[in-house]
């Protein structure tokens, strides 16, 4: 969905909001329109395809999932905080919403990490917000990561606000856990997956309950606990870089090395015999994680990786490990050209559960000849060491350098004539060295302004081909993916940007508009003030946030939010034309989208603004402010239709508010602008309607 039918539809939320509630004339109503050791978390208190061998394609069903992830607790004490749980829980939300793994919408994915899992939080998102969403024929997956406790034989979870004195009361329990997840939310497949000592006691104690009320043997519940009821799980550096050893065991295999007999699905049964059997292991048998036998499918299916699919393949032998080492600080390292994170000089990052066999293993870092790809091999039961050596610095032919700096004189001019130049400059600078990640970043860029997509993101991907750690090129190719439609795939672009660098404001303020596009208004306001935080100047930021309060209903916030965007872009539209808008370039349109230059981004922005200050004051019965912001929306723009249309709303709730009909003498002005420029408009018939009641009124009063 682009930014031209955001706008549109909200616009027709408008209407259907109007024609629900507002009279066609006085008295007429209306039709509504349709640390190195491992630490204990615990404390003692009393459009996949399928190989061969299987099915032509098989689609995931429709999926919700809750993370939750908490290290520092409110009421804890430093020693008795976590270090990788929020980590953990963002590296499931990766691996749920990658299409090489979970396969979940990305705005079907709530998240409350840190400060946000308060009790209050988690018991309205599993006890009003899953219930309210999944279906019979859904999938549901909960996951938790942080303290257990057990008290007088009871097992809980910890929320971020517990209080150690009375956990009772101020935790949640895991027997209310298995009862909610089996009995009040809907699914064929559900899941409860839970990183915390005595996480076990779900499938022990709690294994009545959630099979309970469950009505026909397609609804089925599987738990995957860490640890059995009387155990402890174990956290530490050793395990990816950082993370509870149980949690890296999980992703790792939803990534697909779980997928033992190679179809390209990782079920539950394959997810538990990988994770138990790896965690056992690398605990020395001191965790033990669990799965109720027999309580679910064990051909449910949790992830979907079709690249690893190798039909007809015997299974393997089971796992080994690789101990990665660099001589730099900041290296990433590549799997069987897969992520596996960051490792530094010093500290080497351990990469265990691989399946034994030959693969490719490639250092990157930015400015830097790569190191690899070059073949390793995995022996079962063996730990191999893999050092890698980033020595020499790219150096860049004169000739290139020369044109990407020409080009980048021309691309920060805008416009289409300078873009058109810049494209050469920059085509000739990667001629001159292919191994020019930038030169590939900004002819994605300049194409993404020409609006030519197809070769945007033929360069963007040649950038990311170069330079897998580029943070700037993700977040570039998810601007022209939000524009293109494709924002689930913005979404895991910006998601992969973030974990390289959670300072990178710029990756918030999009992500923000991503969510924003797929209603998503929770997780886009979440991203907007974190991009605040980050860039507090940055004008589109705070447009984003009001954007997202003004359609979740909390329209004080969103007036305030307009206003600080309104004021930080208070400059001279001159200088607006000259500012590179690379960003904003997928954002010209709202049912006008043309080449770049031919419109005034600057102008539709604050038109924008204008706009929803509009609507907030309407609905706050604010008239008399509603129409002068309306007013000066269409000095922006004068033929946005749906300004005309808001703004005809306005003065006719005004005529009805003061049971007068001058008003509507406007408001039918208003609404003949509208049907003007728009006369196709979903609304049109209505307002054709009004009308007609408005003339008869105004004729009675002549």
């Amino acid at each position: 969905m682009n930014a031209a039918v955001r706008r549109s539809n909200s616009k027709v939320a408008i209407a259907a909001a109007f024609f629900a509630t507002f009279p066609l004339a006085f008295g007429q109503q209306a039709a509504p329109q349709p640390p190195a050791q491992p630490q204990r978390r615990d404390l003692s208190v009393k459009d996949v395809t399928k190989p061969a061998n299987a099915p032509k394609t098989v689609t995931p069903p429709r999926s919700y999932a809750l993370i939750i992830g908490i290290a520092k607790y409110q009421n804890l004490t430093e020693k008795q905080n976590l270090q990788f749980s929020e980590r953990d829980a963002e590296s499931m939300y990766s691996i749920l919403i990658s299409p090489e793994g979970g396969a979940f919408p990305a705005q079907n994915v709530h998240r409350l990490i840190g400060a946000k899992a308060t009790l209050a939080n988690i018991r309205h998102e599993l006890e009003e917000w899953l219930p309210s969403m999944a279906k019979g024929g859904d999938r549901v997956l909960v996951y938790f990561a942080g303290h257990g406790f057990v008290v007088d034989g009871h097992a809980y979870l910890a929320p971020y606000d517990i209080q150690p004195n009375n956990v009772s009361a101020t935790a949640y329990p895991m027997q209310q856990l298995s009862s909610v997840v089996g009995g009040k939310v809907q699914g064929k497949w559900k899941v409860l997956i839970t990183d915390a000592c005595h996480s076990g006691a779900i499938g022990s104690e709690g294994s009545v309950a959630l099979n309970r009320g469950l009505v026909d043997v397609d609804k089925s519940i599987f738990v995957l606990s860490a640890s059995r009821d009387r155990e402890q799980s174990f956290e530490s550096a050793d395990w990816g870089g950082g993370h509870g050893i149980f949690t890296y065991y999980v992703e790792r295999g939803l990534s697909g090395v779980a997928d033992e007999d190679h179809d390209g699905i990782v079920t539950a049964d394959e997810l538990a015999e990988y994770v138990r059997t790896n965690v056992r292991k690398d605990s020395d048998g001191r965790q033990n994680p669990t799965s109720e036998a027999g309580s679910f499918d064990p051909k449910m299916q949790l992830a979907y990786t079709p690249a690893n699919a190798t039909p007809d393949v015997p299974p393997a032998p089971k796992y080994g490990t690789l101990v990665v080492e660099s001589n730099m600080d900041g290296v990433e390292v590549f799997v069987d050209e897969k992520s596996q994170g960051v490792v530094n000089k010093g500290t080497p990052l351990k990469l265990q559960g691989l399946m034994p066999g030959n693969h490719s293993v490639k250092g990157v870092k930015m400015g830097y000849e790569p190191d690899g790809p070059r073949e390793e091999t995995v022996y079962p039961g063996d730990e191999h060491t893999v050092s890698l050596k980033i020595q020499f610095v790219r150096r860049r032919p004169k000739a290139a350098v020369d044109h990407l700096d020409r080009g980048l004189e021309f691309y920060n001019k805008g416009f289409k004539e300078n873009y058109l130049k810049a494209a050469t400059e920059f085509e000739q600078a990667l001629a001159a060295d292919p191994s020019y990640s930038q030169a590939a970043l900004y002819l994605g860029r300049t194409y993404n302004a020409l609006f030519d997509q197809d070769k945007a993101e033929l360069y963007f991907r040649k950038a990311l081909a170069i330079d897998p750690d580029y943070v700037e090129a993700h977040a570039s190719f998810a601007g022209m993916l939000v524009d293109k439609g494709a924002v689930d795939e913005a979404v895991r672009q910006l998601d992969t940007a973030i974990q390289r660098d959670r300072k990178y404001g710029l990756a918030w303020y999009l992500l923000a508009y991503a969510y924003c596009l797929k209603d998503d208004y929770g997780q886009s306001i979440e991203a907007a003030r974190q991009a605040i935080q980050l860039i507090p100047n940055k004008a589109e930021s705070h447009f984003w946030l009001a954007e997202s309060l003004h359609l979740s209903g909390k329209l004080e916030d969103a007036k305030r939010s307009y206003r600080d965007y309104l004021r930080l872009s208070d400059f001279d539209s001159k200088l607006a034309g000259q500012l590179n808008y690379w960003v904003l370039g997928f954002l010209v349109g709202h049912g006008r989208k043309t080449h770049a230059g031919t419109r005034d981004i600057w102008k539709d922005l604050r038109s924008l603004a204008y706009f929803g200050l509009c609507d907030c004051d309407r609905q706050l019965k604010h008239f008399d402010e509603a129409i002068e912001e309306c007013r000066t929306s269409l000095q922006y723009d004068p033929d946005d239709s749906r300004t005309h249309y808001l703004m005809g709303l306005t003065y006719a709730m005004k005529a009805q508010k003061t049971a007068n009909v001058e008003p509507l003498a406007a408001a039918s002005l208003h609404f003949r602008s509208m049907l003007r420029l728009n006369p196709d408009a979903p609304e049109a018939d209505d307002v054709k309607k009004m009308l007609a009641n408005y003339d008869q009124l105004l004729a009675r009063t002549r």
